[in-house]
């Protein structure tokens, strides 16, 4: 659990949009990211934080819920890793039934509560409704009847929330499902997941028989994984290619440079053309992430951006003047304005 409400960790109101919200986790991400502050525990731990709010306000279903019921509105918790901040994060898994004329169509068991005796419950909803399948099967004559008639189990719906690297790199999860059980108590189910390298966001992971039990001794149902990547503080994804800013001072843009930048796979160096403009894009092939279906590997692009610089002293002032007056190009010269 984050120290403090999830707004006042991302530094942002309550009436935040989600934009609001997206651009504090990655102004904070940036400051506080482990690559960025080595051997800094008190970053690494404020970055977990961080990861944990974000986690909760950037999904408008488990945002509504903290808002409704403050950091306690989920008893059923999803993650990759060894918990929040860690890969993971707060969220409900949500069960979905559908399927051709079930009386479960359309009914979704969500955030099942955990002991206790009888009640109102996800399971005691569950249980009303299996005795009334059909219409008929809670009467004497007809239980045995419906035993006897195996059916596939139907499916379920969970998410599963990676970060930016794990998506890239792939990892082995584990989640736990709380599945109900008799009496309305709740059992926890721990399953191991592998994630393969290159998961998408909003991706669905299928697991062959995890879902719901067969009636009737029938095959169980699958489960499937809704993929939620957490966005990186620099890095940004486009298809299989890697996008990065990359800055450089107004010398380096003129004369070249060499600069050392991050990949996904280890920090590269890279050689700046002398003359390169702002936007100008250098491609790193091969250093974007591997195509799940086999094909080649993405690139990597890094996009120059001309800083300038913020104060000059006397003698660079002096210099840029003298560049002014020596500098014959105009820039904006057939610039379709300037005609």
């Amino acid at each position: 659990m984050a120290q403090g409400d999830y707004y006042e960790v991302l530094g942002v109101g309550r009436g935040a949009s989600a934009e609001d919200i997206r651009g504090a986790y990655r102004r904070l991400a940036r400051k506080y990211h482990p690559d960025l502050n080595p051997g800094n525990k008190q970053a690494e731990q404020r970055f977990k934080e961080i990861n944990e709010a974000y986690e909760v306000l950037a999904d408008p279903e488990t945002r509504k819920g903290y808002d409704q019921f403050g950091p306690d509105f989920a008893r059923v918790r999803a993650g990759a890793g060894a918990g929040p901040g860690a890969g993971g994060g707060p969220g409900g898994f949500r069960y979905t039934w559908s399927g051709q004329g079930s009386p479960f169509e359309d009914v979704v068991f969500e955030a099942f509560g955990g002991g206790g005796g009888g009640g109102d419950d996800g399971a005691g909803l569950f249980e009303e409704l299996h005795s009334r399948l059909g219409g008929q099967a809670g009467r004497p004559g007809h239980a045995g009847r419906a035993r006897r008639t195996a059916r596939p189990g139907q499916d379920m719906e969970a998410r599963l929330t990676l970060t930016f690297e794990q998506a890239v790199h792939g990892a082995a999860t584990s989640i736990t499902l709380e599945r109900p059980a008799a009496g309305g108590a709740s059992r926890p189910e721990h399953l191991q997941v592998r994630v393969p390298p290159g998961v998408r966001d909003g991706q669905r992971l299928r697991l062959r028989g995890r879902g719901a039990p067969g009636p009737g001794g029938g095959p169980p149902g699958d489960l499937y994984l809704a993929i939620r990547v957490q966005p990186h503080p620099y890095f940004r994804r486009e298809g299989q290619d890697i996008y990065i800013d990359v800055p450089i001072a107004v010398a380096e843009a003129a004369l070249g440079a060499a600069v050392d930048v991050p990949t996904i796979h280890g920090r590269t160096r890279v050689r700046i053309p002398p003359g390169a403009a702002s936007g100008t894009h250098l491609r790193l092939r091969g250093q974007g992430i591997a195509n799940a279906r086999g094909g080649p590997r993405g690139d990597q692009y890094c996009v120059i951006k001309i800083v300038p610089p913020r104060t000059l002293d006397e003698r660079q002032k002096r210099l840029f003047e003298e560049l002014r007056t020596l500098d014959k190009e105009n820039p904006r010269a057939g610039v379709e304005w300037n005609r």
